[in-house]
């Protein structure tokens, strides 16, 4: 299967934050925003089996002149988000170059791929797994907004993205929850689009094509969607992280105030493909 090509990346600095910074399109972005030129403040929950990938990329990162400040956290805990920005700022403050977050990615992936109605009640999603799903997946963006907006953190050129999917307002099966949080994700985008235009803050969602991520595998049949979608893509291909990254570093660009609250398809044609 074909790779993303290689191309040259248009300079940007500044402070990307990444919500789910690890693996799939979080971790292409944080590449991809260091090579253009930010420093990268990642935030991920590994277990010690993977926490050498991470160590991996903020050496690559580190390795391009960049900062790398990653904290392996639950971004959907108050407390830790708290201790995260509480940090960040205390950091900004000490290099005292009044410096600022550019681009917000929230690319948190983790919720509960089960019916909403079984034959068996303890085979359906619960009222616990539904809220954690919506906490996690849409619900945590405006979390972490409230908070830099308050800390003085979001720049007056801030990007805020969202990663979304075509499962927002189609059904796929055990996606229900998953569907409902997609669809909230890219409401708090336009919310956030309203109230933050005045300031120069933009927030998008992005909704990127079928991929071959570590959460799209976890969907139940996700070869079948694969399937469909290199046959519907125009290039016949399934959409790779880097595809979104080159993409998220395009329209983090300060000429691109103007576009706000919306829903981006990064799919190379896919979702509008017979």
């Amino acid at each position: 299967m074909a790779d993303s090509p290689k191309v040259p990346l248009p300079p940007l600095d500044g402070w990307a934050l990444v919500l789910g910074a690890s693996s799939g399109f979080g971790a292409a972005a944080c590449l991809k925003f260091a090579e253009a030129g930010c420093d990268i403040i990642g935030v991920h929950l590994d277990r010690r089996a993977t926490l050498p990938q991470v160590e991996a990329m903020k050496e690559r990162i580190r390795g391009m002149g960049r900062e790398a400040w990653f904290f392996n956290v639950n971004a959907c805990d108050p407390q830790k988000r708290t201790e995260v920005l509480a940090d960040v700022e205390r950091r900004f403050t000490e290099r005292g170059r009044g410096e600022r977050v550019r681009v917000l990615l929230h690319s948190l992936a983790f919720g509960t791929l089960r019916p909403l109605v079984a034959k068996e009640a303890a085979d359906e999603l619960s009222q616990k797994q539904m809220e954690m799903t919506l906490d996690t997946m849409a619900n945590s963006l405006v979390y972490w907004v409230q908070d830099l907006m308050r800390r003085d953190l979001l720049g007056s050129q801030g990007r805020i993205f969202a990663m979304t999917s075509t499962g927002s307002s189609l059904a796929w099966e055990g996606y229900g929850a998953v569907s409902a949080a997609k669809a909230a994700l890219e409401a708090h985008c336009r919310q956030l689009a309203l109230e933050l235009g005045a300031r120069g803050i933009t927030a998008n969602a992005i909704c990127a094509g079928v991929a071959d991520t570590p959460s799209m595998n976890k969907i139940p049949h996700a070869d079948r969607l694969q399937s469909v979608a290199i046959r519907k893509n125009p290039s016949h291909r399934l959409t790779v992280p880097d595809d979104v990254a080159n993409a998220l570093v395009a329209l983090a660009q300060p000429c691109t105030y103007w576009l706000n609250g919306n829903v981006l398809y990064v799919d190379g044609g896919e979702a509008h493909s017979g």
